[in-house]
């Protein structure tokens, strides 16, 4: 009995936040003005207790950025050429001063993340692979946060349940685990979560670049006030 209360509650809860708007639009006006046409992605930091994280997500990262309109420059020999400098942690490359980095790479924009959750874990009577991302863009020419947001994806999202009851619930969280954790799930999620935080086309993206056919229109965040 006491379970289906807790059950209960969480429908309660999910049914109200569903009902919540979404957030308001960011302010672009920096943005704009900065009109940055390259953007730099920086090794991200990793607060999750996945190895993996960071070159998971750096794999993703250049689509929904390329795709909104910008030259990215080559994550793999970014990251190589931070390590030929001796700078093999990501903490270290965000402490390198933003006129550094414009001097060496002549990027007009670098991008900042943090990985705040990357894995699957199993909690009560679900199991779920997750990726939260924060990530801030600075222009190197002048050191101004051009924009920032945080993004989050999980497995679970679209996943229907099986109808068996709490045992069958049990069983399902306990299989999506193992099946999640060996197939490396995290993967395609930091796909999505990429595709959330960065595109032009979602909720508070980046702007249209000057590559993209919609450069110079509003981004949807803009349209939707």
């Amino acid at each position: 009995m006491r379970m289906e209360k807790i059950l209960l509650v969480l429908a309660a809860v999910m049914t109200i936040s569903g009902c919540i708007s979404p957030p308001a639009g960011h302010d672009y006006s920096a943005f704009r003005q900065a009109n940055p046409h390259s953007i730099l992605v920086l090794p991200p930091v990793n607060n999750s207790a996945e190895v993996i994280a960071p070159y998971s997500l750096m794999s993703q990262v250049s689509a929904p950025i390329a795709e909104s309109g910008y030259y990215v420059f080559p994550v793999a020999l970014v990251d190589q050429t931070f390590k030929n400098n001796g700078l093999t942690v990501a903490n270290d490359v965000h402490t390198v001063p933003v006129s550094k980095l414009y001097e060496i790479f002549g990027a007009d924009a670098a991008l900042y993340m943090t990985i705040e959750e990357y894995g699957t874990s199993y909690v009560v009577i679900s199991s779920e692979t997750v990726v939260t991302v924060s990530a801030t863009l600075v222009d190197l020419r002048s050191g101004t946060v051009l924009w920032q947001d945080k993004a989050r994806a999980s497995s679970a999202e679209t996943r229907s349940s099986n109808g068996g009851g709490l045992v069958g619930m049990l069983v399902e969280a306990a299989v999506n685990q193992i099946v999640e954790t060996v197939a490396d799930r995290g993967f395609d999620i930091a796909a999505i979560t990429s595709a959330r935080l960065l595109s032009s086309e979602g909720h508070n993206g980046l702007l249209y670049g000057p590559r993209s056919p919609k450069y110079g229109q509003p981004v949807p965040s803009e349209r939707a006030k």
